[in-house]
């Protein structure tokens, strides 16, 4: 039924996070997101050792339909960037929760996933899904 894999966190701006072994977090938009936008051909992402608050924009994804900022969920300093996608914008829309991550971030101490977001507190997938369906209707 869901798109959305049940180990992932969610926030209402349509981001996804993982949490690695290593303690950095994984970001990405969802399903959901890239399915809005359409064929991705443009995507910008933070660059590798830039420092992000929460809830700030950091990178940006375009199709030919429209142009939306992605939003860090936490804070922290960016660790990686997929630099895969400048090439191949196409694997958000092929596999946005695994080879079209965004960038991974080395949370700020006391952040993690599961704190507080700037909009409220990160949603489950079961949460996420019910947030879908509402904004449908």
């Amino acid at each position: 039924m869901s798109e959305n894999p049940r180990d992932l966190l969610y926030t209402r701006s349509h981001e996804w996070i993982r949490r690695l072994a290593d303690g950095r977090i994984e970001v990405g938009i969802t399903h959901h997101a890239q399915g809005a936008l359409g064929d991705l051909v443009f995507v910008e992402v933070p660059a590798e050792g830039r420092q992000l608050e929460p809830g700030e924009a950091c990178a940006v994804v375009e199709s030919v339909k429209a142009a939306s900022d992605v939003y860090s969920p936490v804070g922290g300093r960016v660790a990686a960037s997929n630099g895969e996608l400048a090439s191949r914008p196409e694997l958000l829309n092929e596999d946005p929760y695994g080879a079209g991550w965004l960038f991974r971030v080395l949370p700020a101490a006391g952040a993690a996933a599961g704190a507080a977001a700037p909009d409220g507190q990160f949603m489950s997938a079961e949460d996420y899904d019910r947030f879908l369906a509402e904004q449908a209707h």
